[in-house]
Parts: structure tokens; sequence; C-alpha cells
């Protein structure tokens, strides 16, 4: 089906499953398909939506660079739940999503019932701001001048991206071959209007201090520049848990899907519990042994 937006863009939605609401949102170096994992079981007990991002086919793909922001990200997002008519759902985002999940929990925390933020984190770390803004418009350079098939093969073999073939092969040549069909000028767009300008989690500290909403993080430990962000992220944010998987890369979810999604079954019942809490104050981080 398709949902229309409030700027009048179409974005192309699949759902499975009855119950609580998930929402997945893709990476930007996927689409709605990579979520196919988790869409097969969650639905067994979910209500399980994901969605094309603006700029993937088959939903629109603007060609006018500012339709694409990390603010826009986030109210298409909502745009998908109000089209559903779901009030709240649980957020679940992946790289480029991860970075909208978190948007989504400081611009509408009543929307949602609890964050998942996964491999999330490139270009936050200050030291090398601005050298992925900068590096973020050369890839979107590429896919116009190279086209997707053709650097995809390029792109799909990053630091962070090897780990998955070489634990899965056939599932890495998947993803692979879903990102060598992705529009040239979506992804341009992409990379620019999103990538290259959204905001580091840093800048964000104080908004994020304020957010209570039950929130897991995950990330790779060879995700390198996930780890950090990923660490601050749960010092920051006051109901945070952070999931570190072993030997693993960015592309967490179709890497590792078993234990994706295990952790995130877990963390999603304590959540509906109400057991995932706040930091208990006791916690006192400075603290290494109690004395008095």
């Amino acid at each position: 089906m398709f949902i229309t937006t409030d700027d009048g863009v179409k974005l192309h939605v699949e759902e499975a499953g009855e119950g609580t609401p998930i929402l997945f949102i893709h990476e930007f170096g996927g689409n709605h398909l990579a979520w196919e994992p988790q869409m097969s079981f969650f639905a067994r007990r979910h209500r399980c939506i994901t969605y094309a991002a603006r700029g993937y086919g088959p939903s629109d793909i603007p060609n006018d660079l500012e339709a694409y922001s990390q603010r826009r990200a986030v109210d298409d997002a909502v745009a998908v739940l109000d089209g559903l008519g779901i009030e709240k759902a649980h957020i679940v985002g992946l790289s480029m999503g991860g970075f909208a999940t978190v948007h989504f929990g400081l611009i509408y925390p009543e929307r949602a019932l609890s964050l998942t933020v996964a491999g999330a984190g490139y270009g936050c770390e200050k030291d090398l701001e601005e050298y992925f803004r900068g590096v973020s418009r050369e890839v979107a350079d590429r896919f116009e001048a190279q086209g997707a098939e053709a650097f995809a093969k390029i792109y799909s073999l990053g630091s962070s991206r090897v780990q998955f073939q070489n634990k899965d092969p056939r599932g890495w040549q998947d993803f692979a071959t879903r990102l060598a069909t992705h529009s040239d000028v979506g992804a341009a767009m992409t990379m620019r209007g999103v990538q290259a300008r959204r905001p580091s989690f840093y800048d964000l500290e104080a908004e994020l201090k304020e957010m209570t909403l039950p929130t897991l993080v995950m990330v790779g430990d060879e995700d390198d520049h996930c780890l950090q962000p990923g660490i601050f992220l749960k010092k920051t944010i006051p109901a945070c848990g952070l999931c570190v998987l072993p030997k693993t890369g960015h592309t967490l979810n179709l890497e590792e899907p078993a234990l994706f999604n295990s952790f995130l079954a877990e963390f999603i019942a304590m959540a509906e519990a109400g057991r995932w809490a706040v930091r208990d104050p006791r916690a006192i981080p400075g603290q290494v042994m109690k004395t008095d």
C-alpha cells in the first residue's frame, strides 16, 4: 500500500501480523526488504510495519534536495503511523533509521512505546564530523556518476560490511544485490540531504538527558564509528540499555538475525511490562566500590 506525506510524497508501506505495533526504519544501504528476518519473526505476535523511505523505490523519489532532511525522515515515520491509524508503536531503526529513531523519540515521544537504535553513530564523532560530511557528499557524487549498479560493488565492501560477507556470503550477496537496485538520484539526495546534514548525537546531549523512553542501543563491536556514540547514548539517555554483538559489523539485523531478534524481543517484552526503567540512582557511574 501507499501513504501520502504532508508534502505529497507517496511512501510504499508493508505490514504483517497483529498485536502491538512495531515500526521498522531501514538504513541507507538497505531498503524495506532488509527487515524481512524481523518482519517474519515478530509478525507472530506483533503488527509489524516497514516502509521504503523517500528516495527508495517503490516510494517516490523527489528531485529537490530540500525534500530530504533528518526532520523530514522523522515526519515520514509519523506519516506512516498516521496513515495506518496507529497511535503508538515500538520504533526500531538501523543506521540512518537509527538516527531517525533517536529523533523520533525527541520530537514525538508520545507516539513511541520504545526505541531501538541499532548501528547508529556515523558522523557523530566530533573529530571526524567534517570528514563524514565530506565523504557523504563524495558518495552522493559517486552514485550519480557511476550509478548504483556499479558503485554498489564498492559501497557493499566497506570496512563494517565485510564481516557480513565473511559470515554469510549468500545473505551479504542479497544485500549487495538490493543495493545495486537503488535509485541513483534517491541515493545521492539522501546522502546530501539527510546524512551530510544531520546533527551529531553529542550536540543533542541536553535533549537526550530528558528523554525517558525505554531505549535499547545495539551495535557490532567491529562497527568502529558506532561504538563510542553507542556508549554515549547509553550514558546519556536515562532508560537506555546497550547491547554489543561480538565480531559483528554494521548490518546487525541481517548479519546476526537470531541474536538481533532475541535481544529485541526481550527488550520489547520488558518495555511492555513496564520493567525497562531509568537507571537506578544508586548505580553511581563514578563509584568504584562502596565504603560507607
